[in-house]
This record gives C-alpha cells, structure tokens and sequence, in this order.
C-alpha cells in the first residue's frame, strides 16, 4: 500500500510542482506584497503593515467597484444557470440535431473573450443602431456603451453569450445520466412536463446545479475579459469590477503594485467565504432533496 502510494504521488508530482510555482508561490507572495508599498518595479520597498488595508476603508472608488461587482454576480449567477437548464432540458428534448445545437451553443466558449468583446462592441455600437434605423426599434438605438445602464446589460449579454454553453454541457450530462423510465411513469402518472422537471428532474440533477452555482458565481467573480474589452470599465468608472480596478491601480500609470495585492487578498477572501457558504448550503439542499 505504501509503494502504491508512493507511485500515485510520484506522477502527481509534475502537477503539484507547476500548481505550487504558478499559483501557491504567487499567492503567499501577493499577501506579502500587500503589506509593503512595492510598486511593482523597484527592487526595493518598506514594509507598511496594514496600511494598505487601512486606506481600502476609504477607498470609494474600490467600493464603487465591489457594488458593481456583487450586482454582476447576482445576475449571472442566477440568470446563467436558469438559461443553461433550461437550454440543457430544450435540447434533450429534441429528436434530431441534437449536436448540431449543442455545438452551436458551446462554440462561443471556444472564443477568447477579448475577440468576443471586440464582436458585441461592434453589434452595440454599429449592428444595433443600423437595425434600429431600418426596423424603428427604439431599444436598439440606445447608447449600450455609454449609457451606464445599459453598459451593464451589454456585459451581461456578452457574459451570458460565452459562458451559457459551459453549464449547459455540464446539464445535459446530467440530464442523460436520469434514469428514462422514471420519466416516463411520471408521465403515465399524469404529470405534465413542468411537473416532472420540478418534481424529477430537479432533484436528481442537484448536484450538477451545485457545480454550476459554484461555477458561475467563481467565474463572475473574476471576472475581467469582457468588461476590458467591452466598455474597459467606462463610461467613467460606472462599470469597474474589482478585477480592473486592481489592474488599474497595478498596471495602468499608477504602478501602486503592494496597494493593489491589497485588493486581491480581499477580493480571494470575498470570493473564499461566499463560496464556502453556497456549497455548504446547496450540500444541504442536496440531502434534502
């Protein structure tokens, strides 16, 4: 047992040492750096203890930015896991073309979402007021981009169309693993198909809707391509998530790198404590159920 043991770490070994140099090294030494006042290119700096963390309760603009970021995680969260289960469910449910659609769906995550970006900036910005020209669409002809209001449903359709295939994959993975006869004596039962989805269905797909809640709300946290590319955080700061902003305040002219390191230490503990509670809370759900 021991020998097996000692093989089963020997090839894991390759994975752990890349894991441990590109993401545990970086990350014990973005906590350090957030203690000192390194900008990023001296190769000296102070040690400042809490400071940075200090002006952060100050800082209106990151607070701006951590509103507008939990506003995004609420609708992609809910709004990505609906359209994937339900785009899952609509599939499924078809007699032909299946993977004709299912390819469709998955393409845009194939797509870098710098390149999806520069697409929707073209559609809201040339594609859309053409069309509302020529059909009389009112909606259409709004500033996507430099309307703030609208800025944010620009992402989120940006965001939905490159991400809403992943889940929906995951789903009808799921979906296929359900037991048919089950549904069929639902339905010889009497039940109609919302009935059966909600009563059947749901349950026995309750963990795959925990991996996709957890998914969705990791990724939505981190969230940087699209609103880079899309609106780069504009009109004015109206559509900064914490991602950019720390990118900004690393990289873009201020080069305030241990003030910034600050930000992603709060951000990871956000996002860690956030995700601990959805698991513990769907685990629960799942016994339920």
């Amino acid at each position: 047992m021991k020998h097996k043991n000692r093989s089963l770490l020997l090839y894991c070994f390759p994975a752990l040492l890349l894991y441990a140099t590109f993401v545990l090294y970086p990350a014990v030494g973005g906590f350090w750096y957030s203690l000192t006042n390194w900008n990023g290119l001296n190769p000296t700096y102070d040690y400042v203890g809490f400071a940075n963390y200090r002006e952060l309760l100050n800082d209106q603009v990151f607070h701006r930015s951590l509103r507008f970021t939990f506003r995004y995680v609420a609708y992609m969260v809910v709004l990505q896991n609906i359209l994937a289960l339900t785009l899952a469910i609509i599939i499924e449910n078809l007699r032909r073309f299946k993977g004709l659609f299912r390819t469709i769906f998955f393409f845009p995550n194939m797509i870098s979402m710098i390149v999806g970006g520069f697409i929707w900036l073209f559609i809201f910005t040339r594609a859309f007021p053409f069309f509302a020209n020529s059909l009389g669409i009112a909606i259409l002809g709004e500033s996507w981009i430099g309307n703030p209001q609208y800025a944010f449903y620009s992402i989120l359709i940006l965001s939905l169309w490159g991400s809403v295939g992943y889940l929906m994959v995951i789903y009808i993975a799921a979906l296929q693993n359900i037991p048919k006869p089950l549904l069929e004596n639902a339905r010889i039962d009497g039940a109609n198909e919302w009935q059966i989805n909600w009563h059947v269905v749901r349950p026995l797909i309750a963990h795959s809707i925990t991996i996709g809640m957890f998914i969705a709300l990791f990724s939505s946290f981190k969230v940087f391509d699209q609103v880079y590319a899309l609106t780069g955080g504009g009109p004015g700061r109206a559509t900064q998530v914490v991602s950019l902003n720390i990118f900004t305040e690393a990289f873009a002219m201020r080069s305030r790198y241990g003030y910034a390191s600050a930000k992603a230490v709060i951000l990871f503990l956000i996002i860690m404590v956030i995700t601990c509670v959805q698991l513990l809370i769907m685990k629960r759900k799942e016994v339920e159920l």
